[in-house]
């Protein structure tokens, strides 16, 4: 009898891209055979009330540029179970500060009914798409404040 392939799948907004996001693909890579990464769209980033400072198909070409990546594909709403039945993948790969949330709980029945397996993967510590946007924003300020300064 063949060997299944293990398809693995994950899912991410991807903007700024850093160390953690390879750190995650490297990891989910490591577990399956073929890896499908879900980038979000920019409308359904808004649902975080954000805007991506890096355009969906740009963020798509460079997570697709990444050697773990197998596959790039849209990810326009977060219905996970919906995205199984479009790619049957076997593990889905997410970020622990979902584990034991109540929307995942429930996730974790529905997927396990079709043998799907949650691993959820620990954060980067220091670094976050988040936090370096928040870095450049303040630098901005602080150069328009200083800007504004010396032209008094």
């Amino acid at each position: 009898m063949a060997k299944k392939n293990i398809v693995g799948y994950t899912t991410g907004v991807y903007d700024l891209f850093h160390v953690g996001h390879v750190n995650i693909l490297r990891k989910a890579k490591s577990m399956c055979d073929k890896l499908i990464v879900g980038v979000s769209t920019d409308k359904l980033v808004r649902y975080k009330n954000k805007t991506p400072v890096i355009p969906f198909e740009e963020r798509s070409e460079i997570v697709g540029s990444i050697k773990y990546v197998d596959v790039v594909v849209p990810q326009d709403n977060l219905d996970k179970l919906e995205a199984w039945k479009k790619f049957k993948y076997d593990i889905l790969f997410v970020g622990d500060d979902w584990y034991n949330t109540p929307r995942w709980k429930e996730l974790e029945k529905k997927l396990a009914e079709k043998k799907v397996k949650i691993v959820y993967f620990p954060y980067t510590k220091g670094t976050s798409s988040t936090l370096i946007n928040q870095i450049l924003l303040e630098k901005r300020e602080t150069l328009a404040k200083n800007k504004k300064r010396s032209k008094r």
